[in-house]
């Protein structure tokens, strides 16, 4: 069967440019217009950039392969939504390949910053390299390959700290509440700041009184983690507002709201190969209403001076904008 990542391959191979790019779905963009007052500064402090196959060739060990989503894509995004700034992870798709993040950080200038995924192969020269390039920190993907064992939880965070405390850098974590309270005594003693991704895999429909929420609203209040409040689709199956978000989000940001910061997780990659198809295959992204969700951070902030330390002043001091 040809697919649409056989077309778009095809395509490129025989050198005929698509512009528009028929052959595969579009990253969402944001229809709903933003209903507040923005501040200057604000940043999107969780993205992806899926680029050109060709140029950035997947992980061959990968658990999805997503549909493509460029930087120009992503500055049409926070045009949208009058978003300034913006932090670029690299997702598990690449491995420990750090291209395509550093390709769309370059992309946008001053005002990116980025967070690499590295192992202990990866020498100190390039982490020398990312350092002046902008990255300022290390995801450990745990949720995406399915890493729910503290006995390899806990060394692997150990080790990320190790590796970044001399630079002064964050260890970032894609993870379960459970892993959290499992390494909670080693994220309180960490030199380095901790940010946990997508409300700390809370799941809304449990409430904050869910096993681990209060672990995590510990550690917010410590001061020793921050909680992206970002990808609510993660947490909620309740589309297009994710309702059942607020208590969660409002309860993270009343523990600390100086470790508070807030993503669109934008392109919205879909993680879970489907059954019966194969890693290899592509998996199309969400589609995620980007500026009807936005609209819902004043109800989870409904202070605009607490808005502007969660988009604007944390972000700047977390990744030295």
């Amino acid at each position: 069967m040809l697919t649409r990542r056989c077309v778009l391959l095809a395509s490129i191979a025989a050198g005929v440019i698509m512009p528009n790019r028929h052959a595969l779905a579009k990253a969402s963009q944001p229809s709903a217009p933003v209903n507040f007052d923005v501040p200057a500064g604000a940043c999107d402090c969780h993205t992806h950039i899926h680029g050109d196959p060709e140029k950035f060739p997947f992980f061959a060990g990968r658990v999805y392969t997503p549909e493509l989503a460029s930087p120009e894509e992503m500055s049409a995004l926070h045009k949208a939504l009058h978003i300034e700034r913006v932090v670029i992870v690299t997702p598990s798709v690449y491995g420990t390949d750090n291209s395509a993040a550093l390709f769309g950080m370059k992309a946008r200038g001053a005002t990116a910053r980025g967070v690499a995924v590295i192992d202990d192969k990866t020498p100190e020269t390039d982490l020398d390299a990312m350092g002046q390039a902008g990255i300022r920190g290390i995801r450990l993907n745990l949720a995406t390959g399915g890493v729910n064992d503290p006995s390899v939880g806990r060394p692997r965070f150990q080790a990320a700290v190790d590796r970044v405390k001399a630079r002064g850098w964050h260890v970032q974590l894609f993870t379960s509440l459970a892993m959290i309270s499992a390494i909670k005594d080693l994220v309180l003693a960490s030199p380095v700041p901790v940010v946990f991704d997508h409300f700390g895999g809370a799941q809304a429909e449990l409430g904050v009184g869910q096993p681990g929420f209060s672990d995590l609203l510990e550690l917010v209040k410590s001061g020793k983690a921050y909680v992206k409040i970002s990808g609510a689709y993660r947490a909620s199956k309740l589309a297009p507002d994710y309702s059942d978000v607020i208590p969660l989000a409002q309860a993270l940001i009343a523990a600390n709201p100086d470790r508070i910061v807030w993503g669109t997780d934008w392109p919205h990659p879909n993680s879970v190969t489907p059954p019966g198809r194969q890693p290899t295959e592509v998996t199309p992204l969400y589609q995620i209403e980007d500026g009807r969700l936005f609209n819902q951070f004043p109800v989870w902030a409904p202070d605009a001076a607490i808005r502007k330390k969660i988009l604007v002043d944390n972000p700047a001091r977390l990744y030295r904008f």
